[in-house]
């Protein structure tokens, strides 16, 4: 059966979330007094969310180019007990060590990305070893397993520390998420990463230096994961090597229940802020009905991906139907050197 939409077909998942998040929250504030409040918006639905959200942010561009990271949950643990540590038992200034944090996860992200780019190896064997990694490393930093920050009264104001009601962990999301839609559709950067995951051989063809984008979106993706850290720390007031346990597959799920197609090419880092947002309010929701299990949350959202996933795929079907396949990227005779766009 063929479908002649009034919109391009790329828009619909984004539609299809927006829906779901307008049905789930209008739903929810019926059914709970309070939760359409001012306090829950600001306090739980963006600010507890605001680690979950900065990953997935950087998540996002790996995925529009074609790839996967599977280490920002283990990043986010990491740079939270790191950060910790360096203010707590090295006593360095909380500003030099968010420096050292975020310059330790971008430049962690551009090793895997270099990997990635120089061996031709699978992202998600490289990145599965990076949360290894990662995980390890964490739990092998402090013998506690978890630092409180009350020996840095800056760390304890900005950690209570509010914006028009936001906590700051929100604030810095609600930053990032404004830098990344913009990198993502008025950058040069931003115009290559939805290049490269159309198709490599066509980004290739087109001049664009490949390789390097590869490398940037995994430092990009590094460096919005140790922002999660940071926040993750600030909003708890301490530093946690056992946490963000999983985070990798709700990053992931949020990125694609926010339109983005696995395959890569299309998709908005908008749509991944509703992703979220969906994500907590069914966590909310739950916490509100005091009878569920935090389970229930993984169910609803196994839920979710699945039908999101479902809606990918018969999208790239019709799309197949009204336009045939799609015709090789490379000319017949012409050669790519490897190094080409590296």
């Amino acid at each position: 059966m063929n479908l002649h939409l009034p919109i391009r077909a790329h828009r619909i998942p984004l539609l299809a979330t927006l829906a779901v998040f307008a049905l789930l929250y209008t739903g929810a504030a019926l059914r709970y007094e309070g939760f359409a409040s001012l306090y829950v918006l600001q306090a739980n639905l963006v600010g507890d969310s605001a680690s979950l959200g900065l990953a997935a942010i950087g998540e996002t561009f790996v995925i529009l180019a074609g790839g996967i990271d599977l280490s920002v949950g283990a990043m986010v643990a990491f740079t939270s007990i790191l950060l910790a540590k360096l203010v707590v038992v090295w006593h360095l200034p909380p500003g030099l060590a968010m420096a050292i944090v975020l310059a330790t996860g971008a430049l962690f992200g551009a090793g895997m990305g270099a990997l990635v780019r120089q061996y031709r190896l699978p992202p998600f064997l490289v990145t599965l070893g990076g949360l290894f990694l990662l995980r390890g490393l964490a739990l092998t930093l402090t013998v506690e397993k978890r630092l409180a920050l009350q020996e840095s009264p800056l760390c304890v104001r900005l950690s209570e520390a509010k914006l028009c009601g936001f906590p700051m962990a929100a604030v810095l999301f609600l930053a990032v998420l404004v830098l990344g839609v913009y990198a993502a559709h008025w950058t040069r950067f931003g115009r290559a990463v939805y290049a490269l995951g159309g198709g490599e051989a066509s980004a290739l063809l087109m001049g664009l230096p490949v390789g390097r984008v590869k490398v940037q979106v995994y430092a990009l993706s590094g460096l919005c994961a140790a922002l999660g850290g940071v926040a993750h720390t600030f909003v708890t007031g301490a530093g946690d090597a056992t946490v963000a346990y999983m985070m990798e597959l709700d990053t992931i799920a949020a990125v694609v229940i926010g339109g983005t197609l696995l395959s890569g090419g299309v998709g908005t880092v908008f749509g991944t802020l509703v992703g979220v947002l969906i994500l907590s309010v069914i966590q909310t929701a739950i916490n509100f009905e005091g009878t569920l299990s935090s389970w229930w949350t993984k169910i609803a959202t196994g839920g979710l991906l699945l039908v999101f996933i479902l809606i990918q795929r018969l999208i790239q079907s019709q799309a197949v139907r009204r336009t045939g396949p799609a015709p090789s990227a490379r000319p017949p005779g012409l050669r790519i050197p490897p190094e080409h766009g590296q």
